[in-house]
């Protein structure tokens, strides 16, 4: 779900003018996963754009603070959302913590590092959410001390289906400033891709991991 359909619009369009979204419909990128992808997201370029670093931290706040009323702690997870994390803390004046992908080996053996009581009222922030894997580890991570989980933020989405049955599975809400579908509706109705791609665009969505092989 997004936090407001005008809102994921308007960083649509941001993040193509930063050029951290790029979109190749006809010479398809490769992830490690060895899926082909129209679609490549590094929203680490905002952090370099004031500008559009400011307006994540504010609209990202704006919407936690609608939808999550009663969070007590900001989370980060690592590494890319430790830094929206900590912009969205001070704008609310909220404790931040972050999630590491799994324990460290070595020292206290952490894998959440800060402050976080049992019962705290947490929401998770994450800067891409994919097929949802690694942004559920840190959540399941986070309730494992005990922590309460009211949900996720997270910049962008690709809204793949094996995702939202992810969240729904891990009873754990998201939100998010845009997404793909408002992505592509943006790039065509602009001419940044032809209108003719558009359905290709979206049968990548549907299925991933089959696309173009």
């Amino acid at each position: 779900m997004l936090f407001q359909s005008d809102d994921a619009i308007v960083f649509a369009e941001k993040l193509l003018a930063i050029e951290a979204i790029k979109l190749r419909p006809n010479e398809p990128f490769t992830w490690a996963s060895g899926w082909r992808s129209p679609i490549y997201c590094d929203n680490r370029l905002t952090l370099s754009y004031p500008e559009v670093r400011t307006w994540i931290k504010n609209t990202l706040a704006k919407g936690i603070r609608q939808q999550f009323p009663n969070v007590e702690v900001i989370a980060g997870v690592a590494t890319a959302g430790i830094p929206h994390a900590a912009l969205v803390a001070d704008a609310m004046g909220l404790p931040m913590i972050y999630v590491r992908s799994e324990a460290k080996k070595h020292g206290l053996s952490n894998q959440i590092e800060g402050r976080c009581a049992p019962g705290s009222r947490v929401v998770v922030i994450e800067d891409l959410v994919s097929t949802g894997g690694s942004s559920l580890t840190a959540v399941a991570a986070l309730r494992n001390v005990e922590a309460q989980v009211l949900g996720m933020a997270a910049l962008f989405t690709y809204a793949f289906p094996v995702a939202d049955e992810a969240f729904n599975a891990a009873s754990c809400k998201l939100f998010t400033l845009s997404d793909y579908p408002s992505l592509i509706t943006h790039a065509v109705k602009n001419q940044i891709i032809p209108a003719d791609t558009a359905d290709m665009l979206n049968t990548w969505r549907e299925s991933p991991s089959t696309w173009m092989q």
